[in-house]
């Protein structure tokens, strides 16, 4: 039985959280391994919906392990709020069914402040990001001075990594115009919160390793999309981690060779939010139409995503960076409506063609899709559960995005209802 890899294959908001739930039912250890509460993951089960930005989306089912492994960014009050709201909708979440890594690092409000900051004085050149300090909290690890859950376990090496951090961020602050870090108050607030975090720490790697040699199933969960990876993504509009199945590992503390099944998820057409090239970007009623049906507004931001048909050259290159064994395709009830389907499936830049993104930006914003043209369907899709209740027109659009990602498809949904959903291929079963 393999462990499975769950990535965004675009740029987020392809229905992970949907899918995620729908394996963790087969699943025994769902785990994030890397992003923080900018992703979101809406799941519909039996008409009542359930926003997710930090917790694993297993965490809805009863008598499964949800883990928060070391490659995410913690917000602890985000982190309570989101379980005080689950909890109000029935849900149970205490320290037997959630594990958060010790060596995690947190976001604090001053990295919210400065992701801001950062925002506001960049104008028009800015990222897009969320507000939420995702950003400055990765660079605050790499730069070796974050803040670990571990750390609000002793006073002493709390006032440490205080007095380092704000070393950096007071001059950073003072330059951008903010005044410098209340650092008794932020002090104040760590400690008051250690308390209830602390007994969700463990050492994650030591768990999920124990799980494994159990022949337990793990299920890991990635947030945003691959296009949105600090390395392959449209740089520099993209998140500050790495996005790909290779970061599962090191993200929770398991080797490669506990990596057994990727799947990749895949909109039907595509989506993107805030700034950054979107070769088939649709500034037209058709883009609108995708828009409204798809009901394409951020679960963490609320804002309207970009809109634009199904681009197979830019799905290709993700999978073949994550090593993607299947794809799961989402959002296919979407189209139902359309007379012509259009797909991309190469770019043509100063007139030079292109069977990738190229990686220069300058590149990037002149990139021209050049589109297949295929038949749509007026037949409904929404809620098939069988190859049989697809319209043929459909069936084919589906083969020919396999053709043209060079990956098969493993799963269909067909609504945001957990079971309106077409297996193919159990990723669990490899």
């Amino acid at each position: 039985m393999a462990n499975v890899v769950v990535v965004g294959a675009q740029w987020g908001d392809e229905g992970k959280g949907k899918i995620v739930d729908w394996l963790s039912e087969r699943a025994d250890v769902i785990a994030r391994f890397q992003g923080g509460h900018n992703a979101g993951h809406t799941l519909v089960i039996d008409g009542e919906v359930f926003k997710l930005s930090l917790l694993p989306s297993g965490i809805v089912r009863p008598g499964k392990l949800a883990v928060i492994g070391n490659g995410v960014v913690l917000d602890p009050w985000a982190l309570f709020a989101e379980i005080e709201k689950l909890t109000a909708q029935g849900v149970q979440i205490d320290t037997s069914n959630l594990m958060i890594a010790e060596n995690t690092p947190l976001i604090l409000p001053l990295h919210q402040d400065l992701d801001r900051l950062r925002e506001e004085a960049a104008g028009a050149a800015k990222i897009g990001t969320t507000g939420r300090g995702i950003g400055p909290a990765y660079e605050d690890k790499v730069g070796r001075r974050a803040i670990r859950v571990a750390d609000l376990g002793d006073a002493e090496t709390l006032d440490s990594r205080l007095d380092r951090l704000l070393a950096h961020h007071d001059p950073l602050r003072q330059g951008l115009g903010a005044p410098a870090i209340d650092r008794a108050e932020l002090r104040a607030k760590l400690m008051e919160i250690a308390p209830r975090l602390l007994p969700f720490a463990q050492p994650v790697w030591k768990t999920l390793g124990e799980a494994r040699r159990d022949g337990k199933r793990i299920l890991f969960e990635g947030a945003q999309g691959a296009l949105l990876d600090i390395d392959f993504g449209t740089y520099p509009f993209v998140t500050s981690s790495t996005t790909m199945s290779g970061m599962a590992a090191s993200g929770t503390g398991l080797g490669p060779s506990a990596i057994g099944f990727v799947l990749g998820i895949v909109k039907a057409y595509t989506t993107r939010v805030g700034s950054g090239p979107f070769p088939t970007e649709l500034h037209d009623e058709t883009g609108q139409r995708l828009g409204e049906r798809g009901r394409e507004f951020g679960t963490v931001t609320g804002r309207k995503r970009r809109c634009g048909w199904f681009d197979a050259v830019l799905v290709r290159q993700t999978c073949a960076i994550s090593g993607v064994h299947g794809i799961a395709l989402t959002k296919l009830d979407v189209l139902d409506g359309f007379e012509t389907l259009k797909i991309c499936t190469g770019y043509e830049v100063d007139g030079q063609r292109y069977d990738h993104l190229p990686t220069a930006a300058a590149l990037q914003d002149r990139a021209v899709p050049v589109y297949e043209e295929m038949e749509g369907w007026s037949e409904s899709t929404e809620g098939a559960r069988s190859w049989a209740d697809l319209p043929a027109a459909a069936v084919k659009y589906v083969r020919r995005i396999e053709e043209l990602i060079q990956c098969p498809v493993a799963l269909l949904s067909t609504s945001p209802e957990r079971d309106d959903t077409i297996l193919v291929r159990d990723p669990f079963a490899d």
